[in-house]
């Protein structure tokens, strides 16, 4: 086969090389940018190996040639595995001759290829070397990203933004450096960290959790309880007892012995219970502060005898369920619903009765109404298990949940499909858990699962793609990559790549894989086929795989793969811009020299901006200013034209209900340019009059867009045009979403809102605590009364609201005599009795009948609109017929 050109001419350069003995200082960063162009080439005539090759053989004789180690190690880098060895050999040789310029050089454009250690270190070097402190830390910050045994990096990128006041970013290196301290199991540095973190971040309770628990398997459970023991000294110092509280639980479940432990409890306690009358009494037969009795059962036993306390519930065999009215030293006064001021004995109260939580089933099966409690339950079947798995000591089966269910609260029929949702939710919701002594009995977790745990839940659960891509990145960024959980999800996205057929998950999965192999070489085995081979396998499907990519990190990494490594990357680009509209994009190509092909792009988007009504939109409001699109002569008029007719399409679709979201989105983004950006308006100062009818009678005819917005541009047109005539008879006063109101019955409205928040609600708040405080709330006259009144306040203020956000205020300025309409006051001869009559038409707000004023949505009100002075009027509202004659409009005092 005859040698390539390109080859004949790196051998000759390679040879002029080694003939002339060029010097390292000789070289330059131009030097090598020449260079880039034959690496280029070499990429677009699809001569890569003969060029790696021809290098190869000549750096068999001569080790140290600038040429071959620069054009072999960039085609290298290219490539998976990405081999560095030639480009690290260079690196070191213009670092040895102080070129710390082309060392910087040489680490970015490996750094083109996609994020490298090695590249990264290097250039971490350059900078602090040229004392560039900010670009060495930013470096740093990449470094830690795609090595995540990088503890100390991470430590001190944490120090240094902390040091520069960027607290919360702090907070985040801080985490990964102590998640890696973990992993390494150094516990001095832990313990540093871990106290950093208190001082900086100490309510960032779950990450605390999730690192003790890794602590305690890492290294050792008493390490973790003396760190849990420094964060629950924040918290008391704090006065958070309950979290106080929780954290000395957790910790007694490694170190239950230490004496010291019952100490922290007691004062915990005391500042809970600090006003119950037994609280002594409840420490004293609980045995709490006795070192004799286990920690374990004696806090069981002293919350259980604390739980007696006025207004709690309880549950007695006999009586069902009651509420405590009063506790004394020896009795007890409880509410049955069949017997009222029961006394009873204390002891026999802790003996004979079970204290119930406030959301315990039986409670709310005795104090919600049947009808809001089953309504709750069908609604949220989440909010049913776990009340009912709580109420029975955190643990029921199906059989238990049924049982609380049917037929109390749900009809047979209704369990049926009720609890095929819930079984759904008891697998996937990571709150809740099976047992470990039973896997048919669910438990809700105290806590979150933790991070991998909870992650990986999520993951299982998740049925998107993409949703499971973001999880595996997110698992990776915080935990240990060598555990089964990993592994796992790895197997998900290794699996598509056996596919034959090329999608958008085949590729997904591919630069998902390619990219987690730069930072973790063992992974470099799943990655068997170069990026242009997969390309290949695309041929027509590239605009449907770009879309189907839903994930913007794996968009970014197709297109940066594309123009990398495929030679007619800017026919691809110009395929893809219009769905893809990135000015990064764009961007590359008008630097490739590509505005023929860029302007013959914006041709086909306006000839059909109906296919392509987003990139139309992109093209008119991003690129208006861009010089070759200037150069095509698309006049400003075409664009907006064009536009208001991708309004009225969208409108019609809209209300059609084809493809309503889509239409909205696109719809607002033209209502935005055309009325927010007011680009309609400019346009109008400057358009001739000819023009200028055009554009308004197409407005005009859109009859969704809002009429205030008609009226200000067919106002200011008239100042413009004072002899122009309007042909928009046909023009609505209504809007399909609006409310016309005037500005001062807005302002009324609004005060009577604020005044049923600010007044009427709270005070029906308290009426309903004080209904709450009588007890028994089936036969409380006051609680229902109370709750009737929150309903009809719940029903004004809705009402109110949804009106407000409607409203479309109009001022005299709006107001178009040429035809009724809202804010005119009309004279109408009555021809039936020969009567003038003079009405007022406002909004429904405004109405008062009485006096003349009438709504614009009465039935009266919508024949008068839109008629015009001379004109004669037939119609019939209700059986009656009415027949008038226009004699005057003028503007309504409002």
């Amino acid at each position: 086969m005859a040698e390539s050109p390109l080859n004949g001419k790196l051998q000759l350069m390679l040879n002029e090389e080694k003939w002339t003995r060029t010097l390292m200082a000789n070289y330059s960063v131009a030097s090598l940018k020449e260079l880039d162009r034959l690496v280029e080439d070499a990429v677009q005539q699809g001569v890569t190996d003969d060029i790696i090759k021809t290098c190869t053989d000549h750096l068999s004789q001569t080790k140290n040639s600038v040429i071959a180690l620069y054009v072999a190690g960039i085609l290298n880098i290219m490539r998976q595995p990405a081999d560095e060895s030639y480009l690290v050999q260079l690196m070191d040789l213009f670092a040895d001759s102080k070129k710390t310029n082309i060392v910087e050089y040489i680490c970015n454009r490996m750094l083109d290829y996609g994020e490298n250690r090695i590249a990264l270190m290097r250039l971490a070097e350059c900078y602090a070397e040229d004392d560039k402190i900010e670009q060495r830390y930013a470096v740093w910050e990449r470094l830690v990203r795609i090595d995540t045994e990088e503890a100390e990096l991470a430590q001190l990128i944490a120090e240094w933004k902390e040091k520069n006041g960027r607290t919360e970013e702090a907070i985040d290196f801080y985490k990964k450096a102590l998640i890696r301290y973990i992993n390494k199991s150094l516990f001095a540095n832990i313990k540093d960290i871990w106290l950093k973190l208190i001082d900086l971040s100490p309510e960032d309770l779950d990450f605390y959790l999730h690192a003790q628990k890794k602590i305690a398997k890492q290294i050792s459970p008493e390490k973790a309880a003396m760190l849990l023991m420094d964060l629950y000294a924040w918290y008391k110092k704090n006065e958070k007892w309950e979290t106080a509280l929780d954290i000395l639980k957790l910790s007694i479940e490694y170190d239950e012995r230490n004496p010291a432990l019952r100490k922290e409890f007691l004062d915990c306690y005391t500042a809970i219970y600090s006003g119950h009358s037994m609280f002594d009494e409840c420490v004293r037969l609980s045995n709490l502060t006795q070192t004799y009795r286990s920690l374990h059962e004696a806090i069981a036993d002293f919350e259980k005898r604390i739980a007696f306390d006025k207004g709690n519930f309880v549950f007695h065999r006999t009586w069902s369920i009651g509420r405590i009215s009063n506790v004394t030293n020896d009795e007890i006064v409880i509410d049955f619903s069949k017997s009222r001021n029961h006394h009873m004995s204390l002891k026999m109260g802790f003996d004979s009765l079970t204290t119930l939580s406030k959301d315990h089933i039986w409670v709310l099966k005795a104090t919600w109404p049947k009808e809001k409690l089953r309504d709750k339950v069908k609604a949220d079947p989440a909010w049913a298990i776990k009340v009912i798995i709580k109420s029975f000591d955190n643990r029921a089966d199906m059989k238990r949940i049924k049982a609380e269910l049917v037929p109390s609260i749900l009809s047979t029929s209704e369990w049926n499909s009720w609890s095929s949702r819930a079984k759904e939710i008891l697998k996937t919701d990571p709150m809740f858990g099976n047992a470990s002594d039973d896997i048919s009995t669910f438990i809700v977790r105290d806590r979150p699962l933790s991070f991998e745990e909870k992650i990986y839940a999520q993951f299982k659960a998740e049925k998107n793609f993409f949703a499971r891509a973001q999880y595996f990145r997110d698992y990776i960024e915080m935990s240990d990559i060598d555990s089964d959980y990993f592994e796992d999800m790895l197997s998900y996205f290794v699996s598509f790549l056996k596919i034959g057929q090329v999608n958008e998950y085949v590729v997904g999965s591919y630069l998902l894989l390619k990219e987690l192999s730069t930072r973790y070489p063992r992974l470099q085995q799943h990655v068997t086929i170069r990026f242009p081979d997969l390309f290949a396998q695309i041929k027509d499907s590239i605009v449907p795989i770009y879309l189907g990519l839903k994930d913007t990190e794996l968009k970014n990494q197709f297109i940066q793969n594309i123009k990398t490594l495929i030679p007619n990357w800017p026919d691809i680009y110009i395929q893809l811009l219009p769905y893809a509209r990135s000015n990064k994009m764009l961007e590359a190509l008008e630097n490739a020299g590509q505005e023929e092909k860029l302007k013959r792009l914006a041709m086909y988007i306006v000839e059909n901006y109906k296919d392509m009504r987003e990139a139309f939109i992109w093209l008119a409001k991003d690129l208006k200013d861009k010089p070759w699109l200037k150069e095509l002569g698309i006049v400003r008029e075409k664009i907006i034209l064009t536009l208001l007719h991708i309004l009225d399409i969208t409108f019609k679709e809209i209300d059609s209900h084809k493809d309503t979201t889509e239409n909205r989105k696109i719809n607002k983004l033209v209502q935005n340019i055309l009325f927010k950006e007011k680009d309609l308006e400019e346009f109008l100062e400057d358009a001739p009059q000819q023009v200028t009818e055009r554009v308004y009678s197409m407005l005009a005819d859109i009859k969704e867009v809002d009429p205030a917005i008609k009226l200000n541009i067919k106002k200011k047109i008239g100042e413009r045009f004072p002899d122009i005539k309007f042909y928009d008879g046909n023009e609505r006063l209504t809007v399909s979403h609006g409310l016309m109101v005037t500005a001062s019955k807005y302002e009324e409205k609004k005060r009577l809102l604020s005044h049923i928040m600010e007044i009427d609600v709270p005070a029906n708040q308290k009426e309903i605590a004080f209904a709450l405080s009588l007890g028994d709330l089936r036969e409380n006259a006051e609680y229902k009364a109370a709750k009737e009144k929150q309903d009809e306040l719940n029903s004004k203020v809705g009402k109110l609201k949804n009106e407000l956000d409607r409203a479309q205020i109009i001022g005299p300025e709006h107001v178009d005599t040429t035809s009724i309409s809202f804010g005119t006051k009309v004279t109408l001869k009555n021809l039936a009795s020969g009567q003038e009559e003079l009405f007022t038409i406002l909004g429904p707000w405004e109405s008062d009948p009485e006096k003349q004023v009438i709504s614009y949505l009465s039935p009266l009100g919508k024949h008068l609109l839109n008629h015009k002075v001379g004109e004669t009027l037939n119609f019939t509202i209700n059986e009656r017929k009415f027949s008038y004659k226009v004699l005057k409009i003028t503007k309504a005092e409002f």
